[in-house]
């Protein structure tokens, strides 16, 4: 789910995640109707055979934990790991695409997003994402922290590996092309 401020940055990572996975969808928007997001939550999902339609059995938020639920607020869902997920064909990991600010008020207007389970990334390494200014090291692009979400869900870091070093090369090519200007 891609905050519209977002669409049109050169150096944005969504597009580049959605034209790698095939059987993700890419939603722009910051309030979404309930019932779409309701149908992007819990939809059929994509598969490689067109016979096959799946609904998901769980829908998991890529978000870091809240330290306390908003006063007033819904209750925050538990936190989830992969060993909470068993079976990943069948898991639909929603991601918000923005900065802080504009996730947390993408966050803040969808309270269908405040209900769902809740991954979080630990102990990330730095990110290689230098065209975008950053104020800690490990906070990472949308595509970096997707994949470690996916190899944090699958237990297999290495089947990302392609898609990182694709990333690096989108990376590179635009501060070549920054730098002569």
């Amino acid at each position: 789910m891609q905050h519209p401020l977002e669409v049109g940055h050169a150096k944005g990572s969504a597009r580049l995640l959605h034209l790698s996975l095939p059987n993700s969808a890419l939603a722009i928007g910051e309030n979404f109707d309930p019932e779409m997001l309701q149908a992007l939550i819990s939809g059929p999902l994509r598969t490689p055979f067109k016979s096959a339609v799946l609904a998901p059995k769980r829908s998991i938020l890529l978000y870091p934990d809240p330290p306390q639920a908003p006063e007033g607020g819904l209750p925050v869902p538990p936190a989830t790991g992969a060993s909470d997920v068993l079976d990943l064909s069948r898991t639909r990991l929603i991601v918000l695409d923005g900065t802080w600010r504009k996730s947390r008020k993408m966050l803040y207007l969808n309270p269908l997003l405040q209900q769902l389970p809740r991954l979080a990334l630990r102990d990330m390494p730095a990110s290689h994402y230098r065209i975008r200014k950053a104020h800690k090291p490990d906070q990472l692009s949308t595509l970096e922290a997707t994949c470690a979400a996916l190899a944090q869900l699958d237990g297999n870091a290495v089947a990302w590996l392609p898609l990182l070093a694709a990333f690096d090369g989108f990376v590179s090519q635009q501060s070549e092309h920054h730098a002569s200007r």
